[in-house]
Parts: C-alpha cells; structure tokens; sequence
C-alpha cells in the first residue's frame, strides 16, 4: 500500500467506524418478510413444547427475557407480579448477577439447549435479550465470580455509576448514572467487555442468532461524555459488541451482519438515533405510542402513521402496539383490549417496513387483572396464535418485494394497506361496523378474505366491502 493510501485510510477509519452499515439512508425497495413473538416470562420448556404452533402461526423469530444469573431471593421465581415483593417480580430477571446461561425463572442451561433444538426444528430464530448496561439493586447479590472477572468491585461500575439519574435528556447522567436507579456498570472496562463477550459467543454456540439489547442508549456512544475518572479513554463498547474490534483476544464469534441486532433506544430529546444507527437497528418507540393514541381513540384522523418518526430507515426498526414494559412497568397500553392490539397488530405488520414484534400477555389477564394466573414462567395467552394475526404474519411474508401504500378513510376508522397489486390488509378500528370505499392495486373482481370468507370486491381500482367493528381482513390476488 503506497503511503498516501495508508494516510487515507487511516484518515477514514479515525473519524467513522469500520464495517459500519447504512441504516439512515431510507430504500424504497427494501421490505421485511420477519415477524417477532416476544415470549415474555415464558420458561424454556413453555417454549420449547410451543415453537410448532409459533411457526403454525406465522412467526419467524421467538425472543426471550434475559436467559443470564439474576437476582434471585428467596422464595421468588413464583408470581410475575408480587406487590408484597415475596414471591417475586417480572424484573427480577432484568437485574444481573452474572453473565452465565440459566436462572431460576426460565430455567435451566439443560433446559435452553432443548428449547433450542426445538427451534431449530421449526425454523424459528431465537433472540436473546441482554442487559450489560447494569447489575442488580442489591450490589452485594452479584456473584464473585462476575467480580473476579471484572478486577474487583470497584472497577465494575462507573464512577458516578450508583447515582440514580435525575434527567435522562442529559447524555453524562443518561450513560454514566444509574438508569431507573440500578447501578450502572462501566462497560468500557476491557475486563468486563471480555467476560461479556465470553457470553454472547456461548449463547451464539447454542444457536442464538439475534440480541435485544435493554436499555441500549444508556451506553455511550463515541459522541457521548467519557468517563476518565474511571480510567476510560473511550466509548467502545458498541465497537466490541458488534464485532469491530476485539476486546483481550476475543471477538464476536460469527459474522456480526448474520444476526438480528437491535437496540432499545427510547426515544427522546437529545438521543443520538443517526450515530446509534450506525451500530445496530433500533426500536419505534415514537411510532408505537402514536399507533396506541389511534387505536385508544378509534380514529387515526389528526395522526400521521404512515411516517415512523424515526432517524433510521424504517426497514432497520423494530416495531411493536405494545412492549413489555407499556404493559407491565407503567401499565401504558394495558388498558387495550386484545381486539384492538390485534387490529392494531394487523396494521403493523401488514406494512412494508419494519420488524413487528408481538408482546405475548399473561395467560388469563383481563383488562382489570393484568397479570392474570401470575404464574411467572407459564405461557402467555392464545393470542399470539388468532387467526388474524396468523393470517397478516404469512401475509407478510408473501408480499415480499410488494410496496406498500396505505390509506384511510374519511373517519379515520378503516385503515387499509395495499402491497402492490398482489395484496391488501383492510382494518377497521372502529366500534361500530365500516365501509370500506378506497383505492387499491389489486385488480378488479371479488375476493374473499383469509380468515372469515368475508366477500369484497374490486371495480375500476376500488375496494369496496362491509367491515365488522374491530376485526381486520386479509386479501390476496
């Protein structure tokens, strides 16, 4: 190499990452096929004995809660929820104590390779979700091992790191603090890099081809503050997450574009989405509260939601009606009924863009009992398995290559998506039943929708059809 082409190099790669891929950039022509079942609080065997009637029902990828050593007191591991903080909590599992396969809510290392197996079996990815932002409340329940690991207690957090955040528009409080109070661990520490790395690539060697990354935008990018006082030089943990780098001789153990990455960044005033963007596909969560603002009013008049309000191109999102956390931690979209998260549902992922993900409800929760049976481990209600939203997943995928056009009606309660001229998802969301009266690209004649037989017809570019108060239709040419 000639020295001026060193120098070039060496420019370039000093001021961008290496390897870094264009999520900011919108293509018209990209589509996405994959659909997500997030088996909230599901245990290993729940979905390992369920994976052929997630396939059955159209999903391409199963994500977990986090798989890792968490705090575990005695007695927990029993209810999702507890409100006398006895029998255990849902986020119990998002406070860790180690980074090794297994603990007492989804189970056993043993019981995740079989769950694996039976994933594989029926094609499903698995995605794990992950949490190196942070450790449990209780500082003194973390293994020595992780410690050891580390170099000692006192170089496993950041140096402000068990100060609670007061503002989180404020990028040093936001990824030097502690989020929601939980101690926040120096993820620049190459020690603590290592000891993570060691387990992503154990998860990967079981089969694992995908990481949710929990509370992503509470570690820094390159833009953000440094924390020096701890000895950092720089913010390079996404760098060795990703596979750009290796951290004391090891590196991601596969090809970091084979897996399905992405990050829960919330969105915000001040959240650096372009330069997140450059490291892994992000959530819209911007997106999601809007789509629960129509649902809730029945109407989509005076909201925008073709756009995905969003720095990212759409085709690098995550999207989703509701998260475990709208659900669980401040009870946002919980109040939703499931026939408006499934007409809702329907809409979403009946569009070109984005990777809808499915929050699997508690069996037997109601709109006064969110929790339902409270067992924690047990399978999530029937939902993810109705035929509407069986039918919109497989519609999906065989509208692949087709764009989309949306439109709506005067009301703003029929909401319809046109993939090309091969199909069509017609929703209404109303509470009273509808007619549908819209362009389409599907060519004229009659056509009777995938689930219910229901008849529409086509003449001269329009659709034309009667619609049931909150139920959605699937068309295909």
């Amino acid at each position: 190499m000639n020295k001026l082409l060193a120098a070039s190099m060496a420019l370039l790669t000093a001021g961008t990452p290496m390897f870094a891929k264009d999520r900011v950039t919108v293509n018209p022509d990209a589509t996405n096929t994959e659909t997500i079942l997030h088996a909230w609080s599901w245990n290993f065997p729940e979905m390992g004995r369920s994976m052929k009637e997630i396939a059955d029902a159209g999903f391409t990828m199963i994500q977990t809660s986090p798989v890792q050593a968490c705090y575990a007191p005695e007695g927990s591991g029993k209810k999702i929820f507890d409100e006398n903080v006895t029998e255990g909590n849902w986020y119990y599992y998002y406070q860790p104590t180690d980074w090794k396969i297994g603990n007492n809510i989804l189970g056993t290392r043993d019981e995740m390779k079989a769950m694996m197996d039976s994933a594989a079996k029926y094609n499903i990815k698995v995605i794990v979700d992950v949490l190196p932002n942070h450790t449990a409340f209780d500082i003194d329940a973390v293994s020595d091992d992780f410690y050891k690991a580390v170099g000692g207690r006192d170089k496993m957090f950041h140096s402000n790191g068990l100060q609670p955040v007061r503002d989180y528009n404020d990028r040093l409080e936001c990824t030097l603090w502690g989020s929601g109070g939980l101690p926040d661990v120096n993820t620049e520490n190459p020690d603590f890099q290592k000891y993570y790395m060691e387990f992503v690539n154990d998860l990967i060697s079981m089969g694992v081809r995908g990481f949710r990354y929990d509370t992503a935008k509470h570690i820094g990018v390159h833009s953000d503050p440094v924390d020096t006082a701890a000895g950092v030089k720089e913010n390079d943990f996404w760098d060795v997450a990703t596979g750009r780098k290796a951290v004391k001789g090891v590196r991601l153990a596969i090809p970091y574009d084979s897996l399905f990455v992405y990050g829960e960044v919330l969105q915000d005033r001040n959240v650096p989405e372009k330069e997140y963007a450059d490291y892994f596909g992000q959530t819209a969560s911007g997106y999601g509260h809007i789509l629960r603002e129509v649902l809730e009013k029945h109407t989509a008049n005076g909201k925008d939601l073709t756009s995905y309000h969003h720095q990212a191109a759409p085709e690098f999102l995550t999207t989703w009606v509701e998260s475990h956390d709208t659900y669980a931690n401040a009870h946002e979209s919980a109040h939703l009924t499931d026939d408006q998260i499934r007409t809702g549902w329907v809409f979403l992922t009946a569009r070109q863009n984005g990777t809808p993900l499915f929050f699997s409800r508690p069996a037997g929760s109601t709109r006064t009992n969110y929790y339902g049976n409270n067992v924690l481990g047990a399978r999530g209600n029937d939902e993810f398995k109705h035929p509407e939203v069986s039918a919109v997943n497989k519609f999906r995928q065989a509208m692949n290559g087709q764009k989309e056009d949306v439109r709506y009606s005067e009301n703003g309660q029929v909401l319809l998506v046109n993939r090309g001229k091969k199909g069509a998802a017609v929703v209404n969301i109303g509470t009273s039943a509808n007619y549908v009266k819209l362009p389409t690209g599907l060519p004229d004649g009659t056509y009777r929708d995938e689930v219910y037989g229901k008849e529409f017809k086509v003449k001269k570019g329009v659709l034309y059809g009667l619609l049931a108060p909150e139920r959605s239709y699937i068309l295909k040419k």
